[in-house]
């Protein structure tokens, strides 16, 4: 007799076996678990290997990674930073949630413009210390580990010491397609008021 006769229950012997042991309480569920367990096992190997489409992984096609060391790092430009700053993009606005975020690295001495962001902006610090200052507020050491939230449409800067480096992850949404607006320089007394601090 074959395989497939054995296991559709063609086979009398087989037939009669099985009816006997399901008769049993204590068996019902070795006929109803094992049985269909040890079927699956004689199943080939891609049947149960290829992945279904099921709502728990139905994004898994959508999902993307930026690999370390696989964003070009750019000067910050003049117009908006004082000093050496190098800008890496993380993840740029797309789609409905349009948040975006870089992580920025500022030599000593260096810092961004007064800007505003019209939904907000969360700063992580990374490494180093820096200071920060929102407007008509006093200066405010930033060190690593700190998590700064400046409320939208306030203005506001941040940057590195005068002696250490300072870097981090800025997180900002866009709104009508900017996330900021750059506005005049950090003055060298406005800058080093932060000393004060120290």
């Amino acid at each position: 007799m074959n395989t497939e006769n054995r296991l559709n229950g063609s086979d009398p012997s087989n037939r009669t076996s099985v009816t006997a042991t399901v008769s049993r309480p204590g068996v019902r569920l070795f006929g109803a678990v094992v049985l269909p367990l040890s079927l699956l096992a004689c199943a080939p190997v891609q049947s149960r290997t290829q992945p279904q489409n099921t709502s728990s992984n139905q994004g898994a096609e959508q999902m993307e990674i930026s690999r370390s060391g696989t964003q070009t790092p750019n000067h910050g430009p003049a117009e908006y930073f004082t000093g050496e700053a190098t800008i890496t993009p993380l993840f740029n606005a797309e789609g409905p949630s349009q948040v975006g975020a870089a992580l920025v690295r500022f030599e000593p001495g260096a810092r961004t413009v007064w800007h505003t962001h019209p939904l907000g902006q969360r700063l992580i610090v990374t490494s180093g210390t820096g200071w920060t200052q929102v407007e008509g507020g006093p200066v405010e050491e930033i060190r690593e580990g700190d998590v700064v939230r400046f409320p939208p449409n306030v203005r506001h800067w941040h940057g590195a010491t005068h002696t250490t480096v300072m870097t981090h992850i800025a997180i900002q949404a866009s709104k009508d397609g900017s996330p900021v607006r750059w506005a005049e320089h950090v003055s060298e007394a406005e800058y080093l008021a932060g000393t004060r601090s120290e």
